[in-house]
């Protein structure tokens, strides 16, 4: 018997000695174990029982034990053979059981009453007791059988030290194997056997006496599994005890890191796709386990998972990351995506926490990823010593899991790991037949203070796990994690595969809320997280199922008071009603409407019962009128059932839009109740001037001599805004002997002299128009005049020589100046007094008022220069009058005193100054005359301006 690779002990069930062999690392030895040589009585648990020829006066008294391996179960099989008179002596007779182990932690049960019954009821037979007797340590009971015709005699001998349920299986019945199945032939020939109820064997001796052998199993001690979890109990193939099996158990995380199935931890950098399992002798059709890595660092130096692949038969399940270092994934089966739970072919993929699961229930296979971490348990009974790849070989020995793909194992699973790409046609660069290059040293380049996250894994938050599962590995990946990429939160994956590991080992783990939300992970808002729930949460349709009896996994599960409608409908619902395609929860005999159909929820069936939505009635609507057409629209009150209404389309309508004057635009109003609009043109608000619109304040260019804008004042005719001028300053002042002219193209005119101005001495500039001749004001004897030649001006000076006076020849008095104001004269003495004022003093009496003083008056008196002389230039008599007459007067006021006692005010003229003035001569003489007087005042002019002496300046 071959026991499970952590006591391989190898040996004959009779034999007192025993093989055993280790690990093929080491060697092998042969040792004699005390108590597989005990020779023991009957009351001690035997393994096998040889009892010698009884005598009938002596039952047989001793027995001889052999002890089967301590790695399976201990299983005593009794044995007991008693000599009839007439029989020949009886050979002993053994039972063994070679271990092939079957995944199946359940302890045997007993068979139930039914079962039992099949054995115990046999209506066609008839039994009677011919003898019974005990004596010693065995007791024979004889049978007498009949059926039909036939009659056979049975004698049953069991050992009286252990119950044991005597039956006997009559002639006729055929022959079946297992422990709790029947087994009979026709005829009773030797040796033959056949198992009864609860794991009780019946050996055919010879004439009719047959052995009863009851399988009594020990509990095996349990064994140290190298990958540190503890071993499973497994049902031994007969069913009737069970042995301890170390489960075939690999995982990776991070960046990554690897616990190959006999717990080797190495981390590895690769990133093409490898093999993680693949059966070394192909004993199912194409089944594997693959995963693909990426680089997940800028630098290129680590790598992360990206996909897990399993292989089994004609399908291929893909579970991809979606999200870089999330727990985000989707599922593919031969390259389609698929809803979970998915099931086909004898192969399942679900949903169990934060997991994605693949389960081969023919081969007791399970393979778990999440995005950041994956795992694969498999029996040690179908793949034990039968697997290799990056998990290494599952044979519970360390020394052989870095095992090459020709079978050489090599220095370290760094070097191995990379051996075992597959063609990936996505990364050309990655072949099996490519010499792998040397994977990235697994050791951080330098010194780095580890995340406080790695710490949790050896504090008090994981310390109920450490004595089932040892945290150093996993920190060490941790620490790692956190030196080589510190900004991508990896050491969460080494803590959240420690914690599952520990949830697999039966430990609770509840980390993530110590994580300063580092961790986190964030459930929908139907859910709510379990750091330890039901790998396979209970449903409505599951019931029954006890949670918790499955494993615990970590995930968002439905709250208390709650269940899961169906693995397939992720929706958690208080009582098993319905839910529907709105993944809403309805209760038995609610009605609802869903997809326009009226639902009620019924207990049994589909549950779901439709039938179509009945709308109302409604009345017929007409849509005339221009632009109107009928439409269906959603009813708000029963979105199932539209509502035709009336609907506008002005694409419909067949008036024009109007093109407008400049400064116009088009306003258009739907009169209520008609679709189509009415156009008009209406001002916008703006000025236009030249085909241009300009807005209200807003420079508008009329001429460059104007600033003109536009205002918001409207002219009521054009409906226009007004365009307001003003002309641009110019310089209207000119200095004195200028004028202000315009130039032809300018805004502005300019100043252009147009008289002489005259600097004169002490006294300010004269302005002298051309032709014009103007005294000095200081000096009456200076003349000034202008002249234009050829539009220049020339300004000259002119000073007057008088001829000789002498004032002694003058009458006093008389002295004056001639009319130009430079020379001067007077009255010879010999003349009549000259022009003047003369002084009087008299009474004014007007109106018979008077006044009371004499009053100065002045009146003009003295003779003038009167000529006549005949000019023989002009030929004929020139003629000068002049009389003395006041040349400038003023009016004065003076009180006069009327004769009634009253006072009136009266004006009166008073002369300031006389002169000369010339007079119209009067003459009786004809028209020729006047001409000849008009001649003599030229002559005399000619006369004097000969007199002068002109001096140019």
């Amino acid at each position: 018997t071959t026991g499970p690779p952590s006591s391989p002990t190898t040996g004959p069930p009779s034999s007192t000695t025993t093989t055993t062999t280790g690990p093929p690392s080491s060697t092998t030895s042969t040792t004699t174990s005390p108590p597989l040589s005990t020779i023991s009585t009957v009351s001690s648990p035997p393994v096998s029982t040889t009892a010698p020829t009884p005598t009938p006066s002596k039952p047989p008294t001793s027995t001889t034990t052999t002890m089967v391996p301590p790695s399976s179960t201990t299983r005593t099989t009794l044995a007991t053979t008693t000599s009839v008179p007439g029989t020949p002596t009886p050979t002993t007779t053994t039972a063994s059981t070679s271990l092939t182990p079957i995944i199946n932690t359940q302890t045997p049960m007993p068979p139930t009453s039914e079962e039992q019954s099949n054995f115990l009821s046999l209506p066609s037979v008839s039994t009677s007791p011919a003898s019974t007797t005990t004596s010693g340590t065995t007791a024979t009971e004889s049978f007498t059988t009949t059926s039909g015709t036939t009659s056979s005699s049975f004698t049953t001998i069991t050992a009286t030290t252990t119950t044991i349920v005597s039956e006997f299986i009559p002639t006729g019945s055929t022959s079946t194997s297992g422990p709790n199945a029947t087994s009979s032939s026709v005829t009773t020939a030797g040796s033959e056997s056949w198992w009864l109820c609860n794991c009780t064997k019946v050996i055919c001796i010879e004439d009719n006496i047959v052995q009863v052998i009851p399988v009594i199993c020990d509990p095996p001690p349990k064994p140290t599994c190298a990958n540190g979890l503890s071993p499973v109990q497994v049902i031994d193939e007969d069913g009737c005890c069970w042995h301890w099996e170390c489960d075939c158990y690999c995982t990776g995380w991070g960046d990554p890191h690897y616990m190959t199935f006999d717990g080797l931890y190495y981390s590895y950098q690769g990133n093409c796709t490898y093999v993680l399992v693949e059966e070394i002798h192909k004993n199912v059709d194409n089944f594997g386990v693959y995963i693909d890595n990426y680089h997940c660092d800028a630098r290129d130096v680590v790598s992360c998972p990206r996909t897990l692949i399993v292989r089994h038969e004609t399908q291929e399940v893909r579970i991809a990351t979606v999200k870089p270092n999330t727990l985000q994934v989707e599922v593919t089966v031969n390259k389609q995506q698929v809803a979970l739970p998915y099931k086909k072919f004898g192969l399942s993929v679900y949903e169990s926490g934060i997991n994605r699961v693949v389960e081969i229930p023919e081969l007791k296979v399970n393979v778990t990823y999440n995005g950041l971490s994956f795992s694969i348990r498999m029996p040690y009974s179908l793949f034990g010593n039968n697997t290799h790849g990056q998990c290494g070989t599952c044979n519970n020995n360390t020394a052989d899991d870095c095992m090459l793909p020709n079978g050489n194992i090599a220095e370290n699973c760094e070097t191995m790991a990379d051996h075992w790409q597959v063609v990936d046609p996505s990364k050309p660069q990655c072949s099996p037949g490519l010499s792998p290059t040397k994977g990235p040293s697994t050791t951080p380049a330098g010194p780095c203070k580890e995340s406080s996250l790695c710490e949790l894994l050896f504090g008090s938050v994981f310390e109920p796990c450490h004595a089932f599962v040892r945290p150093e590995k996993y920190y060490a990946a941790c620490v790692f994690d956190s030196c080589v990429l510190p900004n991508l939160d990896l050491e969460c994956s080494s803590l959240q595969i420690y914690a599952a590991t520990c949830a697999d080992q039966s430990v609770c783990i509840d980390w993530r809320n110590h994580t300063n939300g580092v961790c986190s992970y964030k459930c929908p808002a139907n859910k709510e997280y379990r750091a330890c729930g039901p790998a396979k949460e209970m449903t409505c349709s599951s019931s029954h199922q006890n949670e918790t009896s499955t494993p615990q996994v970590e995930g968002c599960f439905c709250p208390n008071g709650t269940m899961l409608y169906d693995s397939a409908v992720d929706v958690c619902v208080k009582t098993c009603g319905c839910v529907g395609v709105d993944k809403i929860p309805r209760e038995f005999g609610e009605e609802f409407t869903v997809d326009c159909k009226d639902c009620i929820c019924l207990e049994g069936g589909n549950g779901i019962v439709c039938k179509p939505h009945e709308c109302a009635t409604q009345d017929k609507i007409s849509c005339d009128g221009e632009g109107f057409y009928a439409v269906n629209e959603v009813n708000s009150e029963d979105s199932c059932c539209p509502i035709v209404t009336c609907k506008c389309n002005t694409s419909l309508c067949t008036a024009k839009v109007p093109k407008c004057a400049l400064g116009f635009e088009v306003h258009s109003h739907i009169p209520s109740g008609q679709c189509c609009p009415v156009y008009q043109c209406v001002p916008k608000g703006v000025c236009v001037h030249q085909n241009a619109e300009f807005l209200p304040n807003s420079s508008v260019f009329v001429d460059k001599c104007q600033d003109c804008f536009c205002t918001n004042e409207v002219n009521v005719s054009s409906q226009l805004n007004i365009i307001s001028c003003e002309h641009i300053p110019c310089n209207v002042h000119c200095q004195a002997g200028y004028e202000l002219q315009p130039v032809k193209g300018e805004c502005c005119g300019t100043c252009v002299q147009t008289k002489c101005i005259i600097h004169a001495t002490n006294t300010t500039d004269l302005i002298l128009s051309p032709g014009e001749f103007k005294n000095d004001p200081y000096d009456n004897c200076t003349i000034y005049s202008c002249v234009n030649i050829h539009n220049q001006l020339i300004s000259s000076t002119s000073e007057i020589t008088c001829p000789a006076f002498n004032e002694e020849s003058c009458k006093p008095g008389t002295i004056t100046f001639l009319p130009n104001g430079c020379c001067r004269t007077c009255a010879p003495l010999d003349s009549p007094t000259p022009c003047s004022v003369r002084q009087r003093k008299d009474f004014i009496v007007y109106k018979g008022c008077r006044s009371v003083d004499r009053v100065v008056m002045t009146e003009c008196e003295g003779t003038c220069g009167t000529f006549s002389l005949y000019s023989a230039e002009a030929n004929s008599m020139e003629h000068s009058c002049s009389c003395c007459r006041e040349s400038s007067t003023s009016v004065r006021e003076v009180e006069l005193k009327c004769p009634f006692g009253h006072s009136i005010s009266h004006k009166y003229i008073y002369v300031e100054s006389c002169s000369c003035q010339d007079t119209e001569c009067s003459s009786s003489q004809s028209t020729e005359l006047q001409n000849t007087e008009e001649n003599d005042n030229e002559s005399t002019l000619n006369r004097i301006k000969r007199a002068i002496s002109f001096t140019s300046k």
